[in-house]
């Protein structure tokens, strides 16, 4: 591609230049003018390299006007360096000044053409492979997840759940919390065919999930789900919320002394936040914070759109950005 819009704007128009001249020029001069157009072809090419690396190595990520200045700055300096030339080696053949200020600006613009374009195509393949990396690190959080949900310490629990719901008899709860259970891996199974789902469809699963966790702490943990029915189309990445829904046993304490409360609710802007108490364990879990480095890439790639943390007051919050 290069060489082809080197040929076309630099070495056509030197031919076409040289076919034009050659006439009018004497015998006796012809090899003092083919050394003229020689020096003048090879300095046009190497001033077209330089305005290319230019372009390539020094004004990477820039748009295609914030190119335009410094490129055309560099030809300036080029066509100066010329002229000196010129008139150092006293070329009595450098004639046609419109038609070599036209090539010198030519050469600015093509190359700062060249350098948006290639920028543009790499942007949009490091987008490309991002993006597959993405689809990779999201089927392994998927499985991940999974694996979570079924590992022997969720699983004994979920059987104490049920264990406890039908010591008490209660037939109708403990239907329930089966059935939560059943919710919870289909949702996560599911969302292997999904990228971008609606919020209602992440309440419903943080519904599922928080009536296990109840169970699991006796009633230590509640819920506060405050997002008005008109929001709710709203679009967010597909299981936003379990990594933050898991992190709250993870990093925190609860136990009768140590009430958890996890509030989801929209901020002014229209983004969901999630607020829960902060009751830090004695022993910090070596997690690395990898679950929440992972979501707010993905929201990143999906939305363009960062998630925001904080810690204030005794509450750990994350904002989440929707669609």
């Amino acid at each position: 591609m290069i060489s082809l819009l080197m040929a076309v704007f630099i070495s056509y128009p030197n031919l076409a230049w040289v076919t034009c001249d050659i006439s009018f020029i004497p015998d006796a001069e012809h090899a003092w003018y083919m050394l003229h157009f020689v020096v003048r072809f090879l300095y046009i090419w190497a001033t077209m390299y330089v305005l290319l690396w230019v372009n390539f190595k020094k004004l990477e990520g820039k748009d295609l006007l914030q190119r335009l200045l410094p490129t055309a700055s560099v030809a300036l300096v080029a066509y100066v360096i010329y002229e000196g030339l010129v008139a150092v080696l006293r070329m009595p053949y450098d004639r046609f000044l419109m038609v070599k200020t036209f090539q010198f600006c030519l050469m600015a613009a093509t190359s700062a053409a060249i350098g948006f374009m290639s920028y543009l195509y790499i942007s949009r393949q490091e987008k490309e492979d991002e993006l597959q990396q993405l689809r990779i690190e999201s089927l392994q959080s998927r499985c991940n997840a999974l694996t979570n949900q079924i590992n022997p310490h969720f699983f004994f629990n979920s059987l104490n759940g049920i264990i406890g719901l039908v010591r008490k008899k209660d037939n109708e709860a403990t239907i329930d919390y089966i059935n939560e259970l059943s919710d919870i891996f289909r949702y996560i199974l599911q969302s292997e065919h999904k990228g971008l789902v609606s919020l209602e469809e992440e309440l419903d699963f943080v519904g599922a999930y928080a009536k296990v966790l109840q169970v699991r702490y006796a009633n230590k943990m509640t819920f506060e789900v405050n997002v008005p029915e008109d929001c709710r189309k709203k679009r967010l990445p597909v299981l936003s919320l379990l990594p933050l829904l898991e992190n709250v046993p993870v990093h925190n304490m609860i136990d009768s002394e140590h009430r958890m409360t996890v509030r989801i609710s929209l901020t002014p802007e229209g983004g969901l936040q999630v607020t829960n108490n902060s009751y830090p364990k004695m022993n910090k879990p070596e997690t690395h914070g990898t679950g929440l480095k992972n979501l707010n890439k993905r929201f990143m790639l999906m939305t363009d759109n960062e998630i925001v943390f904080s810690e204030s007051n005794g509450e750990f919050i994350v904002t989440l950005p929707l669609v």
